[in-house]
């Protein structure tokens, strides 16, 4: 019988991972997404390929403690941190969302070290939206 050929990405021969950590990074773009509820800071690479992302919810925060500044602050701090030690230096940052997080995860992002060369505000704003319902007679 001939023996199984390993799988190039597989666990036993120590693999995994490898590429993943040996790309570099000098330029990204920062995604934060502030609701009421949770901030959720995305960071991808200029093509728009996910590298790291975080939210307020996956760092331990539950319920209404998702929605506050620190807890955005900690999930930007989060996001950041493994971009970092791949090498990025500038950034550029998308805001979008009415949250209290909006202004606590920018610092953050400004307190890690990353040049940023633009801070947007990409919160969709109807152009007179829907129709309203019709008026309730009495």
């Amino acid at each position: 019988m001939t023996k199984p050929r390993p799988r190039i990405g597989s666990r036993r021969n120590g693999r995994i991972g490898l590429r993943k950590n040996g790309r570099r990074i000098p330029k990204g773009v920062i995604h934060v997404q502030a609701s009421f509820n949770n901030t959720i800071v995305t960071v991808t690479d200029v093509r728009g390929r996910v590298v790291s992302w975080s939210s307020a919810g996956t760092c331990g925060f539950r319920g209404t403690r998702r929605g506050t500044p620190f807890a955005a602050q900690t999930a930007a701090g989060n996001a950041i941190r493994t971009v970092v030690d791949q090498g990025m230096q500038r950034a550029e940052v998308m805001i979008k969302g009415p949250g209290l997080g909006r202004d606590a995860a920018l610092r953050a992002i400004r307190r890690s070290g990353i040049l940023l060369s633009f801070v947007r505000d990409v919160t969709p704003m109807p152009h007179n939206g829907c129709r309203p319902p019709k008026k309730r007679r009495v």
